[in-house]
């Protein structure tokens, strides 16, 4: 590598996805303590169906931030073998209830479950996940709607920081429902020209060489390499990959003590889908961990916050 990606390297600017997930959380907290000195306490309630040690550790981690902001939270333990039909009963109580204004279901549901039924049965003004068609189409549309928590993070970690958006050329790696398509269009909505990019789009590297904001959300380790970068791009990473094999991590971070010690503790280490040496031609990188995966839960705080703001017709903040 050259002396001057070398520098390009030194000079690239991490986006601390942690620290503005907590300026997001700390404003999110005003308007609960805001909402509560008129009576009013936002309320979520949270879905999660059998025993899935990741989907619980998540869980416990968005009540313990309710619990931190003073959103009132409930859980809800449906076992595994939970039918659709019952499940759709439980959405609808869900919905009724006039305290409760977003209504989150845990990801993946056991199979025999139709999650779209149950993601187009929650209202949309209490899908906190930004998940329902309605949602959906007035994102679209360039209207007030709840929002993806992952793309509406990328966009806050891009605004907080300064970083222009309007009239760049952004490509997106990735087309899913959940975080690709709707940061595309979150991205139009900026002004950004943006281009869709996904694993049958044939030489990849044509449009990401291309790109002054690059978004890579696939799930796959080193998709993009550093000859598929342009020399000063902004580069948001939302893979997450676990590596469990020593020798990949002693490859990927040559000489990273910390990475290395944390490898060491845990027997695993979470990368991204950009291979770390594409970081050093980078003007500004989101890192994996502690880039936008850090923003997903304080975003979807601030949904709940929203809801019950949009519901009872208070002005959103």
């Amino acid at each position: 590598m050259s002396d001057m990606t070398v520098q390009e390297m030194q000079a690239a600017r991490v986006l601390d996805g942690v620290a503005v997930a907590a300026e997001i959380k700390a404003e999110a907290g005003l308007e609960v303590a805001a909402l509560k000195a008129q009576g009013i306490q936002p309320g979520l309630a949270v879905v999660l169906v059998g025993d899935l040690a990741a989907s619980g550790i998540y869980v416990r981690s968005k009540r313990k931030t309710c619990a931190e902001l003073g959103i009132y939270s409930e859980l809800l333990t449906p076992d595994e073998s939970v039918t659709t039909e019952e499940m759709l009963a439980l959405i609808a109580g869900l919905n009724a209830r006039d305290e409760i204004d977003g209504i989150l279901i845990q990801l993946p549901l056991p199979r025999h479950v139709d999650t779209r039924r149950l993601l187009e049965a929650v209202l949309p003004e209490k899908d906190v996940d930004g998940f329902h068609p309605v949602n959906a189409g007035r994102l679209q549309t360039g209207r007030p709607a709840l929002a993806p928590c992952t793309p509406a993070g990328i966009l806050e970690i891009l605004r907080r920081s300064e970083i222009e958006v309007h009239g760049k050329y952004a490509v997106v790696v990735g087309r899913s429902n959940i975080v690709g398509k709707p940061a595309a269009v979150m991205l139009v909505n900026a002004s950004a020209t943006v281009t869709v990019c996904h694993r049958f789009t044939p030489d990849l590297a044509r449009y990401t060489r291309e790109a002054d904001i690059l978004v890579v959300a696939v799930g796959r380790p080193e998709l993009i390499t550093p000859e598929m970068v342009k020399p000063g791009a902004v580069l948001i990473d939302v893979g997450i990959n676990r590596i469990t094999d020593a020798a990949e991590v002693e490859r990927l971070f040559p000489g990273d003590a910390a990475r290395a010690e944390g490898f060491q503790k845990r027997g695993s280490t979470v990368v991204g889908d950009i291979a770390p040496e594409a970081f050093r031609l980078a003007s500004a990188y989101t890192p994996v961990p502690g880039g936008v995966g850090a923003l997903t839960i304080a975003m979807l705080m601030q949904n709940t916050v929203t809801a019950a703001k949009l519901r009872r017709g208070l002005v959103m903040g």
